[in-house]
This record gives structure tokens, sequence and C-alpha cells, in this order.
């Protein structure tokens, strides 16, 4: 279940989502697993994986005899994944709070600080990666496994996404700053706040996307 080590695939998945999202791949362009595999010196089947995630997102579409070809995730698209994405995380959130062990509720407090020090520092790459960990942690301590398979799923496909906001200025002591209320909410055991602070805090984190892509729209 934790992240703190991204699949090959999930790196790839990652560069790749990067360049589609800050206009470097441009819609329509294709994407070569042989050249890619090349690129970034693996097989191609990191590759291959990689561009079935990135598939499920909506920024590439799998062709017939042209194969993955850069698309565009509509507005409407991005915003149906972060009102799912939403839903889900704030569920988890709050079985989490009733549900987490002692030693569960530590370790996410312990998660939580580690990243305060990330974000300070500025390292995005380092916290979106302890990022994903710490939601997958609130998978988990929802205890219930479809529940925590559901939302792991749909996390990879709102992932470029959820990436993409950390280039935003400020944004990393932000994410941060939310996190604190959620984690306050599941540690002292108040579901219903653990739900609100995690709805709210995905809706900040869409609003955080919506500016970076109009920047790089313009």
């Amino acid at each position: 279940m934790q992240a703190d080590n991204p699949t090959l695939a999930e790196k790839l998945a990652s560069a790749i989502a990067d360049g589609i999202l800050d206009g470097s791949l441009k819609p329509g362009e294709r994407l070569d697993e042989a050249g890619l595999a090349q690129q970034h010196g693996v097989s191609r089947t990191p590759v291959r994986e990689a561009l079935r995630q990135l598939a499920t997102s909506g920024l590439i579409d799998m062709r017939p005899r042209k194969g993955a070809v850069v698309s565009k995730a509509t507005p409407d698209q991005v915003e149906s994944l972060f009102v799912a994405m939403a839903e889900m995380e704030a569920t988890c959130a709050r079985l989490s709070a009733l549900s987490m062990t002692p030693i569960e509720r530590r370790r996410l407090q312990a998660r939580h600080e580690a990243m305060m020090a990330l974000a300070k520092a500025g390292d995005r790459d380092a916290y979106s990666d302890a990022n994903i960990a710490f939601h997958e942690a609130i998978y988990a301590g929802a205890h219930n496994a479809p529940l925590a398979e559901y939302a792991m799923s749909l996390r990879r496909r709102v992932g470029p996404f959820r990436r993409a906001q950390f280039w935003m200025e400020g944004r990393l002591l932000r994410s941060n700053q939310e996190h604190e209320a959620v984690v306050r909410a599941i540690v002292s055991g108040d579901a219903a706040a653990a739900h609100a602070a995690m709805l709210h805090h995905v809706s900040l984190v869409e609003d955080a996307f919506e500016a970076f892509a109009a920047i790089n729209a313009a």
C-alpha cells in the first residue's frame, strides 16, 4: 500500500504527464514506445504500463495502428475526477477517524510532520511522493479493503493533475496546512471534521490545478 518508492512505470507516467501538462508535448503528438524506452533507458514494459495509466486520466489516447497519442483532458473530465476523488477520500478520512489504531494515528502524525520539512524546503518531487503515501495511509486506515482499492485506482487517474498543482508558488506549504486539519481530526477521532477537512482539501487541490492549467494555457 505504501507509495514512498514509486514504481518505474509510475515515475515514467509522471515524467510524461509533466510534459503534457506544461505544454512540452502537444496534443496529437505520437508517443513511440521504443523511443520513450530508449530515452529513459528502460525496457518497453514499464513504458507500456505508464501509457496505460495516463490513458485512464485522459492525457493520451490509445489509437489502433497509431498507438499512444497525446490528448488533453477536458475541464469537465478533470472536474468529474476531482469530485469523485474528493468524495472517496473524505469517506476514507471519516472511517480512518473511527477505525485507525493508535499506532496508525501516530504514524500518520509522523508522516505529516516529515512532510512539513519537505514543504519548507520546497522539494516538490519528494513532497509529491510523500503526499501519495500520506493519502494512502488514510485509505489503509479506513480498514475497508474494497474502499482502499477503489481510492487507489482513482488516485492513479487523478495523479497527474494533483502532481501539477505543486508547481504553483506556495502550494507545498498550503497543502501541508490543509493536511494539518485532516490529521488533527483523524487523530482526535472526530469523523465529521475529518470528512469535512478532506473535502475542503481536495477542492483546494482542484483550484490549484485549475490555476496551473490557466497559466500554461495562456
